[in-house]
């Protein structure tokens, strides 16, 4: 028992020593870097979403780049004054006693994110679901797909360019300009 005693204290002794000489770095790994900006894009988008349906369109503003451009099924905004008007709209429809009532939740699926280095690209599709009583079935009231290109401002990941694209439940006022947009890609634009 004492020679194990012994040879532990040994043991740790010569890690101790072996820590001394190891360098520590500062910098991350370029790899692991690109896993932890997708996953700070991911969970930025995902809490873009839980603001929906709350009526406050300047919780918005912190998302997107001072000269984003965001595309809502064609209705194009230009910059943060823009885009706060186009949320405003979505509010007053969230608010409207024709959406059903009820709590209003968003899903987001299908997540493909691309880094690289401070710019990013990601696709997502949504999914609107509606609860409107404790008694009855949620209802899916919308789907679509979104695009977005962004990029680390200060080190936060903001929207510098959004297109969303309804594929149902687009709002009445939305239907006469409607077109579908069956594909879309940011490649297209240039």
């Amino acid at each position: 028992m004492k020679a194990i005693t012994i040879s532990a204290a040994a043991l740790a002794a010569v890690t101790l020593a072996a820590c001394g000489s190891v360098e520590v770095s500062n910098e991350v790994d370029p790899a692991m870097q690109e896993v932890m900006d997708r996953v700070a894009i991911e969970d930025m988008v995902t809490e873009y979403y839980a603001h929906l349906g709350g009526g406050d369109a300047s919780a918005f503003d912190e998302y997107f780049t001072e000269d984003a451009i965001f595309d809502v099924n064609g209705i194009v905004a230009n910059g943060r004054a823009e885009i706060e008007e186009i949320y405003a709209g979505i509010g007053e429809d969230a608010t409207s006693a024709s959406n059903g009532g009820g709590q209003f939740h968003m899903i987001l699926s299908n997540p493909v994110i691309e880094v690289d280095g401070d710019a990013a690209t990601a696709s997502f599709i949504w999914t609107g679901i509606r609860n409107a009583d404790i008694s009855a079935p949620p209802v899916f009231v919308e789907q679509g797909r979104e695009y977005d290109k962004l990029v680390k401002v200060d080190g936060q990941w903001k929207f510098q360019h959004r297109v969303v694209i309804a594929e149902s439940g687009l709002p009445e006022n939305q239907y006469e300009d409607w077109t579908p947009r069956l594909d879309f890609s940011f490649d297209d634009m240039e």
